[in-house]
């Protein structure tokens, strides 16, 4: 007997992975409880199994007695079993936490199993993931069977199991898979200073080279563009723009605002309002802001100051509406005869019927706004109302 113990305890512990001082320590409280139930013993008593051959010590009892262990009978062996078997659950979970408390903001693979809702089940091998519709990018679909790599985002216990988190739309799950396609990065010959994510759109990768003999952009990009295209093809066609930081604002804001193509000298910073004005071509408006504004708003957050899209016209509307205190530049001051003019007066009865308006404007001219029509700032509601793409 005392060796099929001692042989099924390392059986549980090769497949379970459970330490055996835990496996050992179960079975001890588990026989305790069922002997203290059968005599009805409310103390403690003292039982240890030998961890070298197995034999099962008792200062209250003589276990030695086979007649002890037949009066224990069914009831007992049950509560055994189920106090067995609850420890063993409680030391999986905590086993499979480690593991996974410890893979937290790294990629799993698993397959798709079920869907609950709008959540994916997913089988990580010894757990199951949750992929809430939340992390999820919209556009992507799944049918069970289906292969899935996700960052593991949250580990937590729930009860007697392990509820694992799992993301598709954090920003992470780019960074991890560049570390595994480019070495450079795990090395710390690239540094990656920043990255900001619109899942399904755009992500924006700012990176750095420790080596000045090494193209921080050229190595993330590979040959032919082969390790870049396997990070979209695994996002499924999302863009990525690879952008070298840079510690200048202006050269930060051209190179976040690519795809197009912005000026230098084109940009102006206002330290005050943590704003950046950037004139572009007309023909290079829709690019700057993106479908809906994102290109905008990426390249904000990438920069950390909030991005002002304008034309050279509206730029210069907006600085004269500026200096004139929001007076149309056309309106003339008022003379002192029309001010004379009393609303209730018969004069004042005959402007009115005149076929033409009081203030005349000067032909050619063009009112000047009061606000700003043109300007784009990310995440404003003009960002609806421009041309996209």
């Amino acid at each position: 007997m005392n060796g099929e113990l001692l042989r099924l305890i390392e059986g549980l512990h090769r497949e379970k992975e459970i330490h055996k001082e835990i496996l050992f320590q179960s079975l001890e409280t588990a026989l305790a409880t069922a002997i203290r139930k059968r005599y009805g013993i409310e103390e403690e008593i003292s039982l240890t199994i030998n961890r070298s051959n197995g034999q099962i010590e008792c200062e209250e009892f003589d276990l030695k007695d086979p007649r002890i262990w037949a009066e224990l009978g069914r009831i007992a062996a049950q509560t055994a079993k189920q106090v067995m078997i609850q420890r063993l659950r409680e030391a999986e979970r905590d086993v499979v936490y480690g593991e996974y408390e410890a893979r937290a903001g790294r990629i799993v693979t698993g397959t798709v199993q079920r869907f609950e809702g709008e959540a994916i089940i997913v089988n990580l091998g010894r757990a199951e993931g949750i992929l809430p519709r939340e992390e999820r990018v919209k556009g992507e679909l799944y049918r069970p069977g289906d292969r899935i790599r996700c960052l593991v985002l949250e580990v937590k216990k729930v009860g007697p199991k392990v509820k694992i988190i799992l993301s598709r739309g954090h920003a992470d799950l780019v960074r991890r898979l560049f570390e595994i396609e480019v070495p450079e990065i795990n090395d710390g010959i690239i540094e990656v200073r920043r990255i900001v994510r619109e899942p399904g759109y755009r992500t924006k990768f700012a990176v750095w080279s420790n080596d000045p003999k090494i193209d921080c952009v050229g190595a993330c990009v590979g040959v032919r563009g082969s390790r870049i295209k396997s990070i979209i093809d695994e996002l499924n066609g999302e863009k990525i723009d690879i952008i070298r930081w840079n510690d200048s604002l202006e050269v930060l804001v051209q190179n976040a605002l690519k795809p197009a193509v912005i000026n230098i000298d084109n940009i102006f910073p206002d330290e005050a309002t943590k704003t950046v004005t950037v004139i572009v071509d007309e023909d290079q408006q829709s690019l700057a802001i993106g479908k809906g504004g994102r290109n905008v708003r990426l390249a904000s957050r990438l920069a950390g100051w909030d991005i002002e899209i304008k034309t050279r016209a509206e730029f210069e509307t907006d600085e004269l509406a500026r200096r004139t205190g929001g007076v149309p530049a056309e309106a003339p001051p008022s003379s002192p005869e029309s001010a004379e003019i009393s609303p209730a007066s018969p004069e004042a009865a005959e402007a009115s019927e005149a076929p033409e308006s009081v203030v005349e404007e000067s032909p050619g001219a063009e009112p000047a706004p009061l606000e700003e029509p043109g300007s784009a700032q990310a995440g404003s509601p003009a960002d609806e109302a421009r041309p996209v793409v």
